[in-house]
């Protein structure tokens, strides 16, 4: 039966090691990404004492005068790092449509502690290594770097459990993740003082781009679009992290798993001039040299893929090119 909503996993039988629990949450996560691609997962094994320390460290940066967080501004039009300012970035132009600019703001990173080696730093790697900055504020870049790494361990768990359920051996996306190309961005909303635009929203209907996509909202407002054309509800469950697919992982799965449509719509007239929400969101990718085709169980006897084989990094650029969301600029949504 397709899902119609998004569903939550328990992910402590497959961290506990026993093979039937490892295939039960297989199985659920693979039920998931076929019906609607998004789910919630419990006992993921990040500390919730650093997901309050990177949180408040945000909201301390965040908070600072416009002139402040400028300082720390995207170095470059193709590097994604550093401040976005609101209204900068319309995820809706990934769809080709003119809207006016999210009612956000943003901050990013990248891998930190970068080998100076030729895969990292050569002509091949483009700005995927791109370095990193960071405000002076006490506590930020440790912390930061901190939580960038869990989400590359947790990444590299969900992949392993994507693995079981596309009937692969268990560590088949190892050697293809171990130099990814991954960003860690934090949004902010602001208050809403003024009505929003005509289709305006906190954040524009989009799909992410990558692999998989792990994020933790403080508020309620993200809503996925599931197959019957319904906007629903992603659950906001205390401790719990939110999982989509990209369109990358949807590509390579041949189309079965499916990289959802999902939007952060407005907050009600009624709260929004105090409302103040904060999302932690990691953007997985895997290494811009791992080949993405059609994996060998995603295809029936007598089907074609749908895809040619293309790298990770080829792929991201290709989405860069043809998906605008800086309005003029590129970046990951």
């Amino acid at each position: 039966m397709t899902l119609l909503h998004v569903p939550v996993i328990d992910l402590a039988p497959y961290f506990e090691g026993t093979p039937e629990g490892r295939l039960e949450v297989a199985k659920e996560v693979n039920d998931a990404c076929r019906s609607i691609g998004f789910l919630v997962i419990r006992n993921h094994g990040v500390p919730e004492a650093l997901i309050e320390r990177v949180s408040t460290l945000s909201r301390e940066f965040f908070a600072l005068p416009l002139t402040e967080k400028r300082k720390v501004d995207r170095p470059r039009i193709d590097a994604v790092r550093g401040y976005s300012a609101v209204g900068e970035e319309g995820l809706s132009y990934s769809l080709e449509e003119a809207t006016p600019g999210d009612l956000k703001e943003s901050f990013s990173i990248g891998p930190a502690d970068v080998p100076n080696d030729n895969y990292h730093r050569g002509p091949a790697a483009g700005p995927h290594f791109e370095p990193n900055v960071y405000p002076p504020i006490a506590g930020f870049q440790q912390t930061w770097d901190e939580y960038f790494q869990r989400m590359s361990d947790l990444s590299r768990s969900l992949m392993r459990i994507f693995a079981l359920a596309l009937e692969l051996p268990e560590t088949f996306f190892d050697e293809r993740i171990d130099r990814h190309i991954s960003m860690f961005r934090v949004l902010s909303y602001p208050p809403q003082r003024e009505a929003p635009l005509p289709n305006q929203l906190r954040a524009g209907a989009h799909s992410d781009y990558g692999s998989l996509t792990i994020v933790r909202p403080d508020d309620k407002g993200l809503q996925a679009l599931n197959k019957a054309g319904q906007w629903v509800d992603v659950p906001l469950i205390e401790g719990a992290l939110v999982v989509n697919i990209g369109d990358l992982m949807m590509q390579w799965t041949n189309d079965l798993w499916i990289s959802t449509m999902h939007r952060v719509e407005n907050p009600p007239f009624e709260t929004a001039s105090t409302n103040r929400r904060q999302s932690l969101v990691f953007f997985h990718q895997p290494n811009y040299d791992a080949m993405v085709e059609c994996l060998p169980s995603c295809l029936a006897e007598g089907e074609t893929p749908k895809y040619q084989p293309v790298s990770s990094g080829d792929h991201l650029r290709s989405k860069f090119v043809k998906q605008t969301t800086f309005g003029g600029t590129v970046e990951a949504a």
